[in-house]
């Protein structure tokens, strides 16, 4: 039998993106397939997100080509379940947790006359089941913590049952024993969903993604799990200390600048 050749499920080449005349992204070349789990790292202003809205198509690349599941990414992001990092909310609004995760329901253009079908209430209840928040389905948001939250809005993208998920800073409003809840959680999710995840947080990225990557305008990116003095270096001009097992030890080695970095 001849081995079928695995299609990524997003595919960018030569790839430059940026706003105006601000170039953010330079020549990125990037593959990820079905069963990926990559992490993202890379200072601020590196062009993480600037990353993510072109995998979106929220923002037209200046050159270069772009896929999602095969087809350009308007049209392919409709594959994509999205967490970003800032939630726009009001904490004091008694919007239920099941209405949350309806959302991941509509489809664009849809504003009005939204009626459930099974289909629709079966996806929202799978997706609660698979983040363990069914129970707390009655809930308003404002009744919720932080972690859990962060579960409904993973819900909510899980809800348009997406082939792709993509997360932008999930853990950066929770404590550590939520990071580890939702690290684990997506562990299982990727044994049935492409995962990408943006994070600063270099030790959950090392101990949890199958693959690591680093953004600072260009990407590196080699398909494996060790974060290199490459990325670290293409990524950041001062030492990086990560702390293993209690330990830090440093993964980038001094090196001399006349200035002083706090």
């Amino acid at each position: 039998m001849i081995a079928t050749e695995k299609k990524p499920v997003i595919e960018i080449k030569n790839m430059w993106a940026g706003y105006e005349a601000d170039t953010v992204l330079e020549d990125v070349n990037f593959e990820m397939f079905q069963d990926d789990y990559v992490g993202l790292i890379g200072p601020n202003g590196g062009g993480k997100t600037t990353l993510i809205r072109v995998i979106l198509g929220l923002l037209k690349p200046e050159k270069g080509y772009v896929k999602v599941m095969g087809h350009d990414p308007a049209r392919g992001r409709q594959n994509i379940g999205h967490v970003s990092q800032f939630q726009v909310e009001d904490k004091h609004f008694p919007i239920s947790v099941w209405d949350v995760v309806a959302m991941g329901r509509l489809k664009p253009g849809l504003h009005q006359n939204f009626d459930l079908s099974k289909h629709d209430k079966a996806a929202i209840e799978l997706a609660l089941r698979e983040t363990g928040m069914f129970a707390f389905r009655k809930h308003t948001m404002n009744e919720l913590s932080g972690g859990q939250r962060q579960r409904v809005y993973i819900s909510r993208a899980l809800a348009a049952e997406p082939e792709i998920l993509l997360l932008d800073e999930p853990t950066s409003s929770v404590d550590s024993q939520s990071s580890v809840q939702l690290y684990d959680l997506l562990a299982e999710l990727n044994k049935r969903i492409a995962i990408l995840l943006i994070s600063h947080d270099l030790t959950a990225i090392s101990t949890y993604v199958k693959t690591v990557g680093c953004v600072n305008r260009r990407l590196v990116y080699h398909g494996g799990k060790e974060i290199t003095t490459e990325m670290l270096e293409a990524g950041y001009d001062c030492p990086v200390d990560l702390l293993a097992h209690g330990v830090p030890h440093r993964v980038l080695p001094s090196h001399q600048h006349e200035e002083h970095h706090d």
